[in-house]
């Protein structure tokens, strides 16, 4: 008899997720109005520390709203990571803009120093705007996405930004209960920083709401903006006025009720999953063979996902056997992303100097690293990883 599946990461409700939900259904909040929507919003804008957070359908939504609050359109471009899940790549193309590919860093985090050298050697500052020397389009923003519970150290490049009128926005979609500890940023929670923040509270992220995503910001007038555009563009809601195109992007109630009782807990979720990390690493430390990546310590890590880099991958023959081989022990594994650069939509689009992430990408598996994952579990996962 096969033993028992241990998946990636699976959602863990253990709170009051039952008693709030419950309460929507008897009192038939369970639409996008409702107490927990607002209940949520303003718990999450406690925990980070934001000014605003406006609840909205996914972090995809909150990605897309954020870049239309930035002013990107069909005549501007996005700089953007080519290793990151393709949510920011698409939000890019619905605003019908370009995206302009950059590389990773050894901790899959944007390469800042290339990123730099890229706004200093390919563009230009004209009128307050920074045009790239190539295309002669206006760079209106910039997203740094914070991958696998690990924060991007982007001190030198917040400040390029800030100079060349570049707007920021985090995709802090993994980065949920990340602070910073040191720097120009210390204490404060990843996605606050810039412009905009986006969370994810996507059932396999530290904490869920089945779905569901977070813009944070600290400017009122965007934030205002973001609440308008997320909910229809409504300007006259009884005589259903609407002066400007909307997005149907409101959280619905019962996510929110969930959401808010994953929220309780999360402090908890952290330190279990920082114990699972220790684990990984006590067991795996002799390995000649693989590296469990460590995180870096510029901020605290949520722990999301723990992932490994293989020394002796060649080629993407020798991913895929392992991938199979845990399969065919119930132990689910997943690859890193497929590059952006590479994927059939953008293989046109510009890169700048990407070799780090086609090294990491054949080379990096993700390791079960759900909340309620038990010693004996990852005992179990790394004696197949042994074999």
């Amino acid at each position: 008899m096969s033993k028992s599946y241990i998946p990636l990461h699976a959602p863990i409700i253990k709170g009051n997720e039952f008693k709030y939900v419950n309460d929507c259904l008897k009192t038939a909040w369970v639409s996008t109005a409702g107490k927990y929507v607002n209940l949520f919003e303003e718990k999450i804008q406690k925990y980070t520390k934001a000014k605003y957070a406006i609840a909205c359908t996914s972090g995809t939504s909150a990605l897309h709203i954020s870049l239309l609050l930035s002013g990107v359109d069909n005549k501007s471009e996005v700089i953007v990571p080519t290793m990151s899940f393709i949510a920011p790549i698409n939000a890019i193309n619905y605003c019908n803009a370009r995206p302009i590919f950059m590389d990773v860093d050894d901790d899959y985090s944007l390469d800042i120093k290339k990123t730099i050298e890229f706004i200093e050697n390919n563009t230009y500052f004209k009128n307050n705007k920074t045009f790239n020397k190539k295309t002669k389009k206006q760079i209106k923003a910039l997203i740094v996405v914070h991958v696998y519970g690990r924060s991007v150290n982007f001190e030198k490049l917040y400040l390029t930004c800030k100079k060349r009128k570049i707007k920021i926005i985090e995709d802090a979609a993994e980065g949920v209960g990340n602070f910073f500890l040191k720097g120009k940023f210390k204490k404060k929670h990843v996605g606050t920083l810039g412009d905009f923040g986006c969370l994810s509270f996507n059932g396999n992220k530290i904490i869920t709401s089945g779905g569901g995503g977070m813009i944070l910001t600290n400017n009122i007038s965007y934030a205002k903006k973001a609440k308008y555009l997320t909910t229809q563009s409504k300007n006259d809601g009884i005589f259903f006025v609407h002066n400007e195109v909307g997005y149907n992007y409101r959280l619905t109630n019962v996510q929110a009720a969930i959401g808010l009782a994953q929220l309780e807990k999360i402090n908890q979720y952290i330190e279990l999953k920082k114990k699972i990390y220790f684990i990984y690493l006590s067991l795996l430390s002799k390995s000649k063979k693989l590296i469990l990546k460590k995180i870096p310590n510029i901020a605290s890590s949520n722990y999301w996902l723990n992932i490994v880099e293989f020394t002796k991958f060649s080629k993407k023959s020798d991913l895929k056997k392992f991938i199979n081989k845990m399969n065919s022990h119930n132990i689910e594994v997943r690859p890193i992303w497929h590059l952006n650069h590479l994927q059939k939509k953008f293989k046109k689009s510009e890169t700048y100097k990407i070799q780090n992430a086609v090294r990491l990408v054949g080379k990096t598996i993700c390791l079960p690293s759900s909340v309620n994952l038990s010693r004996k579990d990852i005992k179990r996962i790394c004696s197949i990883i042994d074999e």
